[in-house]
């Protein structure tokens, strides 16, 4: 079996990761890419920080939220190989990212219920719903983890998702890029190019603005008819440990 195009590593509860893989599928759709989806926990890797004294108060349980669902993934892919992923991933996406805004943010729209979400997902992959059970066990966390320190090998530390590794497994991995709305269909590949490119240069290593838009996604309140109106967002510009 060929390997990839590219590994995608994902936390399932980061907005930034969920528009940047929505870019991914529009830009494997035209070139018919192949994408291999890859875990990354911020849970795990904030696992040494005081989350009390770094982070908003719903980070802790944000990020625990994604730990678990991640652990389904594991079981899933354990007993069925990567393909399922990107449908378990897309899912939980259209789920959590997609509807309409809640009390308390995007975190809300998880934590009402984990067990549901990943139910709805793994009948989404035609998978048992038994395979839910694999949210409370934490035996799943060293693959989980063992992940997440392969994706920092390729990039190093001080980043967080997603992580991208083009033309695996040679080719060179970058943190992001970080996007808050999706590109029509001619902008999303001369942006992938263009990322590509960055990627093959061995001396490249970042570009970075802190300023951005509130992300263009119903959970946080931006309707499609609204992309592209709103005005900086500085919320959230920590290096998206998050």
């Amino acid at each position: 079996m060929s390997d990839p195009d590219l590994h995608f590593y994902f936390d399932p509860v980061c907005p930034f990761a969920w528009m940047t893989s929505k870019w991914v599928r529009t830009v494997a759709r035209l070139k018919e890419y192949d994408v291999e989806w890859r875990f990354i926990s911020l849970r795990l890797l904030n696992s040494h920080l005081d989350y009390a004294a770094h982070f908003p108060p719903e980070y802790e349980e944000s990020h625990t939220a994604g730990l678990k669902l991640l652990r389904v993934a594991a079981r899933i892919r354990r007993d069925h190989g990567p393909g399922p992923i990107g449908v378990y991933y897309e899912t939980l996406g259209q789920h959590t990212f997609e509807k309409d805004a809640v009390p308390g943010g995007t975190a809300a729209a998880v934590h009402q219920s984990v067990r549901e979400l990943a139910t709805t997902a793994l009948e989404a992959c035609g998978l048992p719903i038994e395979y839910a059970d694999a949210l409370e066990d934490d035996d799943w966390d060293a693959v989980i983890q063992a992940e997440t320190d392969v994706a920092l090998t390729l990039t190093g530390k001080d980043v967080g998702t997603p992580i991208l590794h083009f033309e695996p497994p040679r080719g060179t991995a970058l943190f992001g890029p970080v996007i808050s709305r999706l590109p029509d269909d001619d902008s999303a590949v001369e942006l992938w190019d263009h990322v590509v490119a960055l990627s093959r240069f061995p001396g490249f290593a970042e570009l970075k603005r802190s300023l951005r838009e509130r992300p263009q996604l119903p959970a946080f309140g931006v309707s499609a008819d609204e992309a592209g109106k709103q005005e900086d967002w500085h919320g959230g510009s920590r290096r998206q440990k998050k």
